[in-house]
């Protein structure tokens, strides 16, 4: 009897085991998919920003939700054919893609690019396609849009040392770039010894990562820009949802070498590079010098300005928002007047906006030269304590000058600050807005030097006697 009760327990183990066994393998069981299904999209319209002809675009993403209690099974595909627009999804190329799963309350990210082929003109050009969704007979589509333009592409094809470059303006050559096209820069574009390259007004330039405009010794560079066309010179990425208004160094920098003739940039905006314009001599000082007239530098992850063994002549420029100092000065004659530093940089900034010095190094080598520095009513400040300094050694001097300035410094000014204002609030009209124009109550208001030369502020409005500090007059 005992006997025919362990077996009668052991078989009731046996079949409570697999009933536990039955009922595991039926609850990992995934659930079948779920047939004419509707999906969710991060966006229903993805819209490409100005790209130019035959190069492409950033890759945008678009992420696909299964809001399902169910898997679904899809297919993607474009709706044009051929189409200017490619897509990657789950790791496989358009396009068409069949049998991709997405699991029960998951989801799954594709890219999409756009190609665009010139089509011959300067006017911007609309081209559109869709993403066309299937879940059995369920069809969903999100809608594809891009700004297209044809553009002058300036491709490096020679290289020296790790600098790959083209010459746009050979020797003893003249070349203009007219505002007919936009110009896209891979690489460095070269004016080459003796060679003149003017850039007339309304021209844009871009430039891919890592490219730049050398103008090399004895080359010459004039940028005509207006107040109402101004001459840009940028990186060429235009995406919005890559780009941001931080995004710096998206290109390297203009860099300009001594010459018999001045350099001449007026109303242009230099924007995003890692260096704005670095003027430098490389062999023998000529004495010319860059003349640099309504232009607005700004946001740049190193200096707007870094001058070495050069001369500068600047007014009513803006110059806002570097990651080291604005203005880099070593060695040179320096007059600036009329101009607005404001470097609110929010990245952890430690060098002040302004650094006047006698001496350079570049790698083991030391250069020490004279070098005078004027400034006459502009604004220096930001968000250090002291905005401004200086270094000299004995080998050579250094003399400066600061008259109707108004510049953030924690200690008193010594001699060398005349009729300045220190530490007061400029009252710009919106810092979060990059509107460096004075409120009407601002105090730099009529505290300016009268008689500089200087007639009409960067807005083009006619200064009063005397002038507001500044690179903007108040109405």
């Amino acid at each position: 009897m005992k006997k025919i009760k362990r077996m009668m327990k052991k078989r009731c183990l046996l079949i409570l085991m697999f009933a536990l066994v039955l009922t595991g393998f039926y609850s990992c069981k995934e659930p079948p998919f779920l047939e004419n299904a509707r999906l969710e999209f991060s966006t229903h319209l993805m819209q490409f920003d100005t790209v130019f002809s035959t190069i492409g675009s950033s890759v945008q993403p678009l992420i696909v939700y299964n809001r399902n209690e169910n898997p679904v099974k899809i297919s993607v595909r474009l709706g044009g054919s051929p189409s200017c627009f490619s897509f990657n999804i789950d790791g496989t190329s358009g396009p068409v893609v069949r049998d991709i799963e997405i699991a029960a309350k998951d989801s799954v990210k594709m890219f999409v690019k756009v190609t665009i082929n010139p089509n011959g003109g300067n006017t911007p050009f609309l081209v559109t396609d869709s993403l066309i969704f299937s879940c059995g007979n369920t069809i969903q589509e999100v809608d594809l849009l891009a700004f297209g333009q044809d553009a002058h592409f300036i491709i490096a094809d020679k290289k020296i040392g790790n600098i790959p470059y083209k010459i746009v303006a050979a020797e003893y050559e003249n070349i203009t770039w007219e505002n007919d096209k936009p110009y896209v820069i891979y690489g460095y574009a070269v004016v080459d010894s003796t060679a003149k390259l003017t850039i007339e007004k309304g021209c844009r330039i871009y430039f891919h990562k890592n490219s730049g405009l050398w103008v090399y010794k004895d080359g010459n560079l004039q940028v005509k820009g207006t107040k109402d066309e101004p001459v840009k010179f940028q990186g060429d990425r235009l995406d919005s949802w890559t780009w941001l208004p931080n995004d710096y160094a998206q290109w390297d920098r203009i860099w300009l070498n001594e010459s018999t003739a001045n350099h001449s940039i007026e109303y242009a905006v230099i924007s995003h590079a890692f260096i704005g314009i670095q003027v430098e001599t490389l062999g023998d000082f000529k004495g010319n010098k860059l003349i640099l007239k309504n232009t607005i530098i700004k946001n740049n992850e190193r200096n707007a300005i870094l001058a070495r063994a050069y001369n500068i002549d600047a007014e009513n420029c803006l110059i806002f928002n570097q990651g080291a100092s604005s203005l880099e000065l070593s060695i040179g004659n320096f007059d600036f007047k009329h101009i607005t530093i404001a470097n609110y940089f929010e990245g952890g900034r430690k060098n002040p906006a302004l650094h006047l010095t006698n001496n350079y190094k570049i790698e083991n080598q030391i250069f020490i030269g004279n070098t005078q520095g004027y400034f006459t009513n502009c604004i220096i400040d930001g968000n250090l304590v002291n905005e401004i300094s200086t270094s000299k050694t004995d080998n050579a001097d250094l003399n400066y000058r600061f008259e109707n300035c108004a510049v953030k410094q924690e200690s008193h000014l010594n001699s060398n600050f005349m009729d300045c204002l220190r530490n007061i609030n400029p009252q710009f009209e919106n810092v979060s807005k990059n509107e460096y124009q004075l409120k009407s109550t601002s105090p730099l208001i009529g505290k300016g030097k009268p008689g500089i030369g200087v007639f009409l502020d960067l807005d083009g409005n006619t200064r009063k006697t005397p002038p507001d500090i500044g690179a903007y007059e108040s109405e």
